[in-house]
């Protein structure tokens, strides 16, 4: 197994105490699309970890509170990053991300950045284990499923679990920013 995908499940284990059936693929999943096929699922349980970046928070927004906020995760008052669990099968809504953190606008986050503060690389960011905790919402559309499929740390790596656990371990916040 790939090292960074061995430090994901080790990471899951150490830090909520679950062991993840963490398989890779020749073909990579760099898409939900190639995702789904390696699997063999619908695109739609693919869980997507999208990690955003927000300008102009504003820390006393009532919705940014209900999502745990985007200020106490040590990113700068100014900018922040938050984690969007989606649907492999919706794209997500950057206003409504936006809206949803109380920002002014928000953005695809620079693929430097999320490395720093998250600690995988885009491609391969699971929706949990993160470096540092950031605001994370999940996409309704996840929660239809029995198993939904994330990335496991590498672009070739995958892990299944039931919405319900994932929402849990992601600390996430069930709620629809799709297009």
């Amino acid at each position: 197994m790939h090292e960074r995908a061995t430090e994901f499940a080790e990471r899951a284990r150490d830090r909520h105490g679950v062991d993840l059936d963490v398989v890779e693929f020749d073909a990579g999943t760099e898409t939900a699309a190639a995702a789904a096929d390696a699997v063999g699922c619908d695109t739609a349980a693919i869980a997507s970890t999208i990690v955003v970046s927000l300008s102009g928070v504003d820390d006393d927004a009532d919705d940014a509170g209900d999502a745990g906020g985007v200020g106490d995760a040590g990113q700068g008052a100014d900018e922040a990053l938050v984690a969007a669990i989606t649907s492999g099968a919706n794209r997500l809504d950057l206003d409504a991300v936006a809206e949803r953190f109380g920002a002014a606008s928000a953005a695809m986050a620079d693929p430097e950045r999320i490395r720093e503060v998250v600690g995988w690389s885009i491609g391969g960011v699971p929706p949990i284990c993160h470096d540092a905790a950031v605001p994370t919402v999940l996409d309704p559309t996840l929660t239809g499923y029995d198993t939904v499929y994330g990335a496991a740390g590498t672009p070739s790596a995958l892990f299944p679990i039931d919405p319900e656990s994932l929402t849990a371990l992601a600390d996430a916040t069930v709620v629809d920013l799709t297009e």
